[in-house]
């Protein structure tokens, strides 16, 4: 455990050397700032409007910019290191190899939590400031959860990078499968199942296509954050498939976890098993 937090120090400590932190902070709270005021523009209405239309905003945000950041900031994480010869030197070092990858990954979910905390928590005072509701629970319930499942987005798409990173022998195919892996889960995914409705003339089928939404950690997050909004739910896409207590906010906060552990525990088997 020592060994981890050791490395994963000094990956937050590269992180704000070379100011990913301030620098993702800064696009997240200019961003969302910005979307918080004019989220209901395409209505006739610019300023800060209902705590659901903010959500619907930011969440619309979030979707896009996490998971490229994520992929961004650790596709590189082992292939990269291999790449310029300090792998090696690091595996010298009394530490096995899911130590190391454990330690880069815990740094890596710091700097996106620091500067999802910061970035939209920043954004969040100052609506607050600007609204009145500084005494509001509802608002800092929203936002506390949505700063949450934010994170957790963040964390998904950084273990997914890891996986990319392990399984490539070069940093360039590395960067082609987090470029991929964006646009299936942002993009095509979602497509497909618009696509799928479009055909059945907007029948769900049994609402099959409601937990097709859960092989998706965007979806999930957009469902979970649209969970406690009962207007929001009936007219942000595909959110409105989702019924029953799975699709609840805790019940698909712990698919959200379930979504970091699972690509991360294969990137730790792919990365013990791989030729170095």
């Amino acid at each position: 455990m020592n060994a981890i937090l050791i490395i994963a120090s000094k990956e937050f400590q590269d992180g704000i050397r070379s100011r990913w932190v301030l620098s993702i902070s800064l696009v997240f709270a200019i961003l969302a700032i910005g979307l918080s005021y004019f989220g209901a523009s395409a209505s006739g209405i610019v300023g800060f409007t209902s705590l659901a239309t903010t959500i619907i905003s930011l969440s619309s945000l979030a979707i896009f910019l996490i998971p490229l950041i994520a992929l961004l900031l650790a596709y590189d994480s082992i292939i990269g290191e291999d790449e310029q010869g300090t792998l090696l030197l690091l595996l010298t070092y009394p530490i096995n190899r899911s130590q190391l990858l454990l330690g880069k990954f815990s740094g890596h979910a710091a700097i996106m939590a620091s500067a999802t905390l910061f970035g939209f928590g920043g954004a969040a005072i100052l609506v607050a400031i600007i609204t009145g509701q500084l005494n509001s629970p509802e608002l800092w319930k929203s936002f506390g959860f949505f700063i949450l499942t934010a994170t957790l987005l963040g964390w998904i798409f950084i273990a997914m990078a890891y996986v990319a990173s392990v399984m490539v022998s070069e940093k360039a195919r590395a960067a082609g499968i987090a470029l991929m892996l964006w646009f299936w889960f942002v993009l095509i995914f979602d497509m497909l199942i618009l696509g799928s409705l479009v055909i059945n003339k907007g029948a769900s089928g049994g609402e099959w296509l409601s937990y097709l939404l859960l092989l998706n950690p965007t979806d999930v997050f957009r469902l979970a954050n649209l969970a406690g909004f009962e207007a929001a739910r009936s007219y942000a896409g595909l959110a409105h498939m989702g019924g029953g207590q799975l699709f609840e906010p805790l019940a698909l906060t712990g698919i959200l976890m379930t979504w970091v552990i699972a690509p991360l525990l294969l990137s730790v088997w792919l990365f013990n098993r791989r030729r170095i």
